[in-house]
């Protein structure tokens, strides 16, 4: 978990410049949460970012990140502390915690929400962060977890806790490749329930027999028998147990559409680091949070609108 840590914490300064020092004796919720200072690359202060990684009886399961206080300009400001929760097992005492490639991509997905949150620059505290809407908030995050399997990342980082050699080139590619296993199955039963669930909301009153709407919906998107959706409507708490997610259920693969066509513009660079594009990322997406509409910013930042060719392409569909 160290080495993943890390990672993160290099990653966030060779893209925006920050440094992250972790300070102790820091009053917090449990003894568990570590708190770290960050700071910008001309040394001034940005803000706080504490992380909560561990499992515990009194803590609600996954993860995710949220603020004690969001950054913002209007008066004398704030500097934003974030913090990150998990849900990782705490090892025995003197020995190393220890992450799964899943546990690995779940660090760097809520440490994206993070910077989110720490790069945020902002009149408004409404507007701050992750303060933008449904389909773009997702952006930063799953962005980010593309630095964990850049090649240079990995041979840094990713190494065996006992013996420190990296990753064998073997088990890289079984990783990689295990991304696009079943991608067609999965693409098909997500976009079934994202379809049925505007479906629903599209109609003016409810439908008397859900099961009998999800069933003649399905048939007119002809649907493969095979397959079944991903959420079947009884279940379906996305969507039906509050509004987050009403209609909106579609936004999780929007969101792989932006990021994939957002780091294409990295790759295209031929550096996962380039610092121009990182500079754009920066202004217009992590620092910009919910001050402009999220299709300027986007066009700010690419140039362009998102096509969806990269992410048909990290899917292994394409």
């Amino acid at each position: 978990m160290e080495n993943v840590i890390a990672a993160s914490f290099d990653v966030a300064h060779r893209l925006f410049g920050l440094t992250f020092e972790e300070l102790k004796a820091v009053p917090a919720w449990h003894e568990d949460v570590r708190t770290f200072i960050v700071r910008n690359a001309d040394g001034s202060t940005r803000g706080l970012f504490m992380a909560d990684y561990f499992n515990r009886p009194s803590k609600r399961s996954g993860a995710w990140m949220s603020a004690l206080q969001s950054g913002y300009r209007l008066g004398e400001g704030k500097s934003p502390i974030i913090y990150n929760v998990m849900n990782f097992a705490k090892p025995p005492k003197g020995r190393p915690a220890l992450l799964s490639v899943d546990e690995a991509r779940t660090l760097f997905h809520e440490f994206g929400h993070a910077l989110h949150g720490l790069l945020s620059d902002v009149t408004w505290p409404s507007i701050s962060g992750t303060s933008v809407s449904r389909d773009f908030v997702e952006l930063p995050s799953q962005l980010f977890e593309h630095w964990f399997t850049v090649p240079e990342v990995l041979q840094k980082f990713a190494l065996h806790h006992e013996t420190g050699e990296p990753m064998p080139q073997e088990l890289v590619e079984k990783m990689r490749a295990a991304r696009t296993f079943d991608a067609g199955f999965a693409t098909v039963e997500f976009t079934a329930s994202a379809l049925v669930d505007m479906a629903f909301h599209s109609q003016v009153e409810a439908p008397e027999d859900p099961l009998r709407f999800e069933a003649e919906t399905l048939e007119k998107l002809e649907m493969p028998r095979a397959i079944a959706m991903r959420h079947r409507t009884p279940h379906f708490l996305h969507v039906f147990a509050g509004d987050g997610y009403s209609a909106g259920y579609y936004s999780y693969m929007w969101s792989e559409v932006l990021d994939a066509d957002a780091f294409r513009a990295f790759e295209e660079k031929g550096d996962p680091f380039d610092p121009e594009t990182a500079e754009k990322l920066r202004r217009h997406i992590y620092s910009a949070g919910g001050s402009a509409d999220p299709e300027d910013l986007y066009k700010a930042f690419r140039g362009r609108m998102p096509t969806p060719e990269a992410m048909m392409e990290k899917k292994g569909l394409a």
